[in-house]
């Protein structure tokens, strides 16, 4: 029979040296680790690692070759109080694993107990973790790295960005191959985005409790195996991986760099009715954030919460993101519900993942995202990460609403988010890219929802329209959802200009929400993690094409202003903007606070945006000089040189001069 020998400590998981495969596991509390080989009968092999450094547990099995699909069974005290869950009888993923076989179905035997052991074994039930061997001609590929003040963000899902795409071949829709065809790569270079910023794609499950009600995780933020990219989005599984590195590199050949939402604040294995399929039966106790009783912080609203400030943790964490920067080169991460990187258990910008991203030559030259939140106590942390790190604004978010949809937002707070939010981000050397500007995002409404729905409509996702946020800051314009007569539509379509206009033409790094520039509707469901249908998929051949038009040329302009793509904070006087009055005039001091809200922003001495924010007919006089609307708001030549622009109701303009 095959033996093990000790192996080494390191790297993380399961490496083929093209002899055999090396072992790791991290435990601090185990006392005995088995490595379960599957044969291709599916037979199991289990055999002691034999050699333990510090808390890593290491084997060598010669006669291992890439395809071998394994997993550990982990023996340990079984001490609930104290945070231990050791049992042997469930079979568990390596969580460096980087190929997964199998899903986490909703399977009783899956269940490691709660107060007392469950004996049933899961091998059976259970995914299992794959060898695996890599070799891919990456060629020339290289990083576009594009300045983060010429950046323009597309976030998009995979399977619903291009599942009903008529012009691409039926058998890749849909899929990693997809977002990387000719035509895929020609919309986005029309559209002129310059990241594609990706829901999850590491292996991700469907949480029971969706199982039960016939729906899916569509979204994919319930995280199985965090170096496993998720077969599920490829055209051939068995080529999932170099699927997914050939749309890498077409998409960097056209100058448009990946950034990847990723989950590392807690696991699917959930709360204590969760199943245990790898961190629980590893090594409980130090994975997670555990309260005195032994139960888990929830801290993320999804039954458990990863304890990064714990070395090994850390460490995991640390080699995860090397990993997906180093074997599929991607440019970037959002980091979702980003506040647990910090917690120590409070909030700290210099914890230990923290600093061991800043001091690594590798990830901090990349992209970093983070979305500043999570529920537990002082979660939200908006504008308090490190400096390497941007982050998502939802006061930007619900400014840029309030102002064009609420109409209950005075220009000093306008003015001060289009302007970056200086008030949260300009400290500590941090620039105003370090907002990442949104109107939309995958979570919540649409952009054709906000000016659709007074009220959430979430009743599909089989939770009583219980779930989702209450606070949207839209207006329907006087009729609940889609339809309308035609000045209400005329109406919407002025207030999905004003939006677009905003956010693409503010300070700052925007973030269009794929779909937006569409018209894409998900009749004003606003939580729609769970919804893998039509209901989420865009329908390219319903796309508002006028749209679509409108938002490129918004984008391509913004790349014209030097204002916006310098990345400097504006200061008085510097030539970057001027902030004026209907009458040209500097805005006086009442006027910021309490003044209609109609505003001129002069950018960089040349390109005027003109805002009518009222219900009615706004004449404006424009500053001195020969201006000119220019596109979207008017064509290529255009000969009339306008002195006063007569705005229309939540009307926008941008002239040249």
């Amino acid at each position: 029979m095959t033996q093990l020998t000790a192996g080494q400590p390191a790297p993380l998981g399961a490496s083929y040296d093209g002899k055999g495969v090396n072992f790791t596991l991290f435990s601090a509390h185990a006392e005995r680790v088995e490595l379960c080989v599957f044969d291709g009968n599916g037979n199991e092999h289990r055999y002691d690692l034999p050699g333990r450094s510090g808390d890593i547990w290491h084997g060598y099995l010669e006669s291992a070759r890439p395809g071998t699909h394994y997993g550990f069974r982990v023996h340990g005290p079984w001490e609930p109080g104290n945070g231990h869950r050791f049992n042997p009888s469930k079979l568990l993923l390596d969580p460096c694993a980087q190929e997964v076989d199998g899903t986490l179905n909703d399977d009783v035997v899956l269940h490691g107990g709660k107060d007392t052991p469950d004996h049933r074994d899961s091998a059976l039930a259970a995914a299992k973790s794959v060898v695996v061997g890599d070799h891919y001609d990456w060629e020339d590929d290289a990083p576009p790295n594009t300045p983060w003040g010429k950046t323009v963000i597309y976030e998009a899902h995979v399977k619903g960005l291009t599942y009903l795409h008529p012009g691409l071949p039926e058998a890749i829709r849909g899929t990693y191959k997809a977002l990387g065809h000719p035509l895929m790569i020609a919309y986005f270079r029309q559209l002129g985005i310059t990241a594609l910023e990706l829901l999850p794609v590491a292996h991700f499950a469907s949480e029971p409790r969706v199982q039960r009600l016939g729906l899916s995780n569509y979204w994919g933020y319930n995280p199985m195996a965090m170096f496993a990219l998720a077969p599920c989005y490829a055209a051939d599984p068995a080529r999932a991986r170099d699927e997914f590195r050939d749309a890498v590199k077409a998409l960097h050949e056209a100058g448009i760099e990946v950034i990847l939402d990723i989950v590392l604040n807690h696991s699917a294995e959930l709360d204590l009715e969760g199943p245990t399929f790898s961190l629980r039966g590893i090594d409980n106790r130090s994975y997670y954030w555990l309260r005195e009783d032994g139960d888990y912080h929830n801290w993320t609203g999804c039954g458990n919460t990863l304890n990064l400030s714990h070395p090994a943790v850390t460490q995991y964490a640390y080699e995860c993101l090397k990993y997906w920067v180093e074997t599929f080169h991607v440019d970037g991460f959002r980091f979702d519900l980003a506040s647990v990187i910090g917690r120590t258990p409070d909030f700290n910008p210099q914890s230990p993942l923290f600093e061991a991203i800043k001091n690594c030559p590798l990830l901090s030259r990349v992209k970093l995202i983070a979305e500043p939140w999570d529920i537990g106590p002082g979660g939200y942390q908006v504008g308090n990460f490190p400096p390497l790190f941007a982050e998502w604004n939802d006061h930007y978010r619900d400014s840029a609403r309030r102002f064009w949809l609420a109409h209950d937002l005075s220009l000093a707070e306008f003015a001060g988010r289009f302007a970056a939010s200086s008030d949260l981000f300009k400290h500590n050397g941090r620039l105003p890219s370090a907002s990442i500007n949104l109107l939309t995002a995958h979570d919540g409404f649409t952009l054709r929802d906000c000016v659709c729905f007074n009220q959430k409509h979430n009743e599909a996702n089989g939770e009583e329209n219980r779930d989702g946020t209450f606070n949207n800051h839209s207006y329907n314009h006087g009729i609940e959802g889609l339809s309308g007569k035609l000045d209400v539509i005329e109406r919407r379509r002025a207030s999905v200009h004003a939006l677009l206009t905003t956010l693409l033409l503010s300070q700052g790094t925007p973030m269009l929400l794929a779909g937006d520039e569409h018209g894409h509707s998900q009749h004003g469901n606003n939580n729609a993690y769970c919804q893998d249908n039509p209901l989420t998929w865009l329908d390219w051949q319903q796309a508002n094409s006028g749209l679509v038009e409108f938002t490129a040329a918004l984008v391509h302009l913004r790349q014209q202003i030097p204002a916006l793509i310098l990345n400097q904070w504006w200061e008085e006087g510097d030539g970057n903007v001027r902030w004026l009055n209907k009458a040209a005039q500097p805005l006086a001091a009442d006027e910021w606070h309490n003044s209609v809200p109609c505003l001129q922003i002069l950018l960089s001495d040349s390109w005027l945006i003109t805002f009518n924010a009222t219900h009615e007919v706004a004449d404006i006089v424009l500053p001195e000089g020969e201006w000119r609307a220019i596109p979207p708001f008017a064509g290529e030549d255009n000969p009339v040189v306008m002195t006063v622009w007569h705005g229309p109701a939540n009307g926008v303009c941008v002239f040249q001069r």
